[in-house]
């Protein structure tokens, strides 16, 4: 049994490797025509990534934050599952596709932009969805990632994007856990200046290794200044996240209260965790935890979707890429409640089996909800 899990690690490095070597994903073509093809969207990012011969940005640590912002594109034939582009090529009717770019001279002119664009926004409309990216991503990978769950969830507001700099690279894990710890204070950074800039709601969503990110900097800011989060943001969602159960636990301990409403994304079928946890001394990750009780104090809702692994063309972000559970929280009050709730009916926020378990709620959810939503 020993020697097939050793082998399945083995494989699944050996894929990413080869899939990694194939293309330089520093690399960023822009059609300037794009956006007659293709759905627009304006992104706002900061990076602590340095910045390559070309302008764009590597996976280096730069020693302060780069502010731009950029347009991008959703192809006409997407429908969810993912997101199709190309390092080779810009086709805006086949990929998400770069079609402009503007840069901020520092944090002051960044904030003065993203401020404009609220106030561009209808009443009611005025929120912002920072998306932290995670382990083994580029540049390319975070934006794009921003984009599709504005488009894909028909967020209302602005996205706006920290891009950390990762590897993005398979082999770059143990570079990629420093670089966490690195990007704390530029998150920090970045986080006062989107709440200066004044949006109605600032919805907080970390990836993978980037949910680890999104604990440490929040809890640092609470340390510096006791309940930031809770007086500035409309909630916290963490997918998949890379966080050892105990880490967390214990970083929690630093808030009066977590901010709420506070979602975690779980799915016991998730390889990407399940090989982190083996790398991890085969402590389990947060984000394939089965037994809700282990954050049974604390006031987070846990939310499986397991159920959904199979039709995910990755099992580590099911949330962004299975069309059904897409669809599932698209279509139905789920969407609302999982980004926007009121904090005070968490046991009925998803359209799923709800356990709770003292502060905890855990919600199971199932394809088969599709029939009844």
């Amino acid at each position: 049994m020993a020697g097939r899990a050793v082998n399945i690690f083995f494989r699944v490095f050996l894929i990413l490797f080869l899939v990694s070597a194939c293309s330089d994903r520093t690399l960023i073509h822009v059609d300037p025509q794009a956006d007659e093809v293709g759905t627009p969207y304006t992104a706002y990012v900061a990076t602590l990534r340095e910045r390559t011969e070309s302008g764009w940005f590597n996976g280096e640590r730069a020693q302060d934050l780069d502010f731009v912002n950029v347009k991008v594109t959703v192809p006409p034939a997407h429908r969810g599952s993912g997101i199709p582009y190309s390092h080779r090529m810009a086709r805006a009717d086949r990929f998400f596709t770069f079609a402009d770019r503007t840069d901020y001279a520092n944090d002051r002119a960044f904030s003065a932009g993203l401020r404009k664009a609220l106030s561009r926004q209808k009443p009611g409309e005025r929120d912002v969805m920072l998306y932290v990216h995670g382990y083994n991503n580029s540049f390319t990978d975070g934006v794009f990632r921003t984009v599709q769950l504005m488009h894909d969830f028909r967020l209302p507001g602005i996205g706006v994007h920290f891009s950390w700099p990762s590897a993005a690279h398979p082999l770059g894990y143990t570079y990629d856990r420093d670089s966490v710890l690195y990007a704390r204070d530029g998150l920090e950074q970045l986080l006062r200046q989107v709440s200066a800039a004044g949006p109605d709601r600032i919805i907080l969503v970390g990836h993978s290794l980037g949910s680890m990110l999104v604990m440490e900097t929040l809890r640092q800011m609470e340390i510096r200044s006791p309940a930031w989060a809770q007086r500035n943001l409309g909630g916290v969602v963490l997918v998949s996240p890379d966080l050892d159960v105990d880490v967390f636990r214990q970083q929690s301990t630093r808030f009066d209260s977590l901010p709420e409403p506070f979602v975690i994304f779980v799915s016991r079928k998730d390889r990407a965790l399940q090989l982190s946890s083996r790398i991890n001394g085969n402590k389990k990750r947060l984000g394939i935890l089965e037994d809700e009780a282990k954050l049974e104090d604390l006031p987070v809702t846990v939310v499986d979707v397991s159920e959904f692994a199979e039709s995910s063309g990755d099992r580590h972000f099911t949330l962004g890429t299975s069309p059904l559970l897409i669809e599932l929280l698209r279509n139905s009050n789920a969407l609302s409640t999982t980004f926007n709730w009121d904090a005070g009916g968490r046991t009925g926020l998803l359209p799923g089996t709800a356990i709770t378990v003292q502060s905890a709620t855990k919600i199971i959810l199932s394809p088969l909800l599709l029939r009844t939503n």
